[in-house]
């Protein structure tokens, strides 16, 4: 599955790259296929170990926040791999035929 999310906290004040950051540290120490753009981080894997992950990332975003603003997109399809790159790679070959 592919999980895109984005973490905010809420309430610590008017920066908030640096908490967003250690959100984003999570993920990419989990070891699971991941891209971070400036709107989600996506995350690739099975269903338990993506929420896991984006568990870890509230979690880390909350231990310097009162409040934690998740928003959640994803794409259940069990037994698809390679789907966080696979999609790009399709779109930019139907765009280069043009």
């Amino acid at each position: 599955m592919l999980v895109a999310f984005s973490v905010t906290p809420i309430g610590a004040g008017d920066s908030v790259g640096d908490a967003v950051a250690e959100a984003v540290r999570v993920v990419r120490a989990s070891g699971l296929p991941n891209r971070t753009d400036a709107m989600f981080t996506t995350v690739e894997g099975e269903w338990d170990e993506v929420m896991a992950v984006v568990k870890q990332a509230v979690d880390a975003v909350a231990a310097v926040a009162p409040r934690v603003s998740l928003s959640l997109k994803a794409d259940v399809r069990p037994g698809v791999t390679g789907a966080l790159t696979a999609k790009v790679e399709h779109i930019e070959r139907v765009l280069n035929q043009g």
